[in-house]
């Protein structure tokens, strides 16, 4: 056999293994625990990282979000997506870097009072200013995209589309065709909001043209109307992060049933989320098949600034215990501390597991 034919038969041996390795690649993904806030880790086939959110400050929170990034083999963030400004999603940036690089900063622009606010209080306001400054500061060793409603972020082996950025959302279908959604009949608007929340980058994230996940990051009650309403421009959803950690604020059953999730995760933390109105909605959501929780829900009053509408959140609102990553309330820095994760075939089919007990659940490839 001549070189030229060995260096070819050589190349499609290693192009074949290459493409039988891509071919076997699965999504991962990571709902880390971090006490009610967000960090959501996506490490796609192709290998490139994205998380979602950096939790809260300090070395807890960096910690397990550096624990699960090894064990998914990742080194460095490629893109870090802060869905918005507040502490508990923004602020962990300073101590993730510090454990890992990060390449790429998405977020929806520069802080700005939202519509209606009120002045904030002079310790409130020096709050504002030590986040605004840490973050600025992290950022300035990587590449920046601002993202506006209706962009992606090109991460190879995922779909990434922005549905919603700095108040807006997007105006067209996902899917290319209108669907009226006769959910919208029964909405009722709540207050306006006059939060940072408002202003979220909420995010559709697919993979292999068979699986799809909504993350809305603390978006509220009225703009999610807006993404489903008159028209669902969202379509239907394998995965569904609940939306501001299950709070009553955010998950008006127009959104939650039209895009009829198989799987909810809520990142709850014990005293915060998982209301008792979110609750019901999911659980009356049609398509649904589980929820899965980072922690248990223990009994606490009824918290009127989230708009709870007066009913305590308690032990009655929780997944079975299999499905719950986390079953303790303190101390708050405890250890170890569990995550959920989810990998993502070819096909369409996933598996959960939590890494408490090593409980799994398998989900066929949906036909949606």
């Amino acid at each position: 056999m001549s070189q030229r034919c060995v260096l070819v038969v050589a190349a499609l041996l290693v192009f074949s293994q290459t493409a039988r390795m891509q071919k076997g690649r699965t999504l991962d993904i990571y709902s880390i625990d971090v006490e009610g806030g967000q960090a959501t880790l996506f490490v796609s086939p192709s290998g490139e990282s994205l998380l979602v959110d950096s939790g809260n400050p300090g070395d807890r929170d960096a910690d397990r979000i550096a624990a699960s990034a090894k064990d998914a083999g990742v080194s460095r963030i490629d893109y870090l997506v802060i869905t918005h400004y507040d502490g508990d999603h923004v602020g962990g940036v300073k101590d993730v870097a510090s454990r890992l690089p990060i390449r790429t900063f998405v977020d929806h622009g520069p802080r700005m009072p939202p519509p209606g606010s009120s002045p904030l209080t002079p310790e409130a306001q020096a709050n504002v200013d030590r986040v605004d400054r840490q973050y600025a500061e992290a950022r300035a060793a990587g590449r920046h995209i601002e993202v506006r409603a209706g962009d992606t972020i090109p991460i190879q082996g995922l779909d990434v589309q922005v549905v919603s950025s700095k108040g807006a959302v997007i105006t067209k279908p996902l899917a290319g065709r209108r669907t009226n959604n006769p959910l919208c009949r029964d909405f009722a608007p709540h207050p306006q909001d006059t939060s940072e929340n408002i202003f979220s980058v909420g995010m559709m994230i697919g993979a292999f043209g068979r699986f799809r996940l909504l993350d809305l990051g603390d978006l509220t009650w009225n703009t999610e109307h807006d993404l489903v309403c008159p028209d669902n421009l969202l379509g239907v959803v394998d995965v569904y992060v609940t939306t501001h950690h299950g709070l009553a604020r955010s998950g008006p059953p127009a959104l939650v049933h039209a895009i009829r999730p198989r799987v909810a995760i809520v990142n709850n933390g014990p005293q915060k989320g998982n209301s008792r109105e979110t609750w019901e909605t999911l659980k009356r959501s049609p398509g649904l098949e589980d929820v899965w929780q980072l922690h248990f829900s223990v009994q606490r009053p009824a918290q009127p600034r989230f708009e709870e509408n007066g009913q305590p959140g308690g032990p009655d609102l929780n997944a079975p215990e299999s499905f719950i990553a986390n079953l303790v309330d303190a101390p708050p820095t405890h250890a170890p501390a569990y995550a959920l994760k989810l990998s993502v075939r070819p096909d369409g089919s996933f598996v959960v597991v939590n890494t408490r007990n090593g409980y799994s659940k398998e989900y066929k490839a949906g036909s949606r």
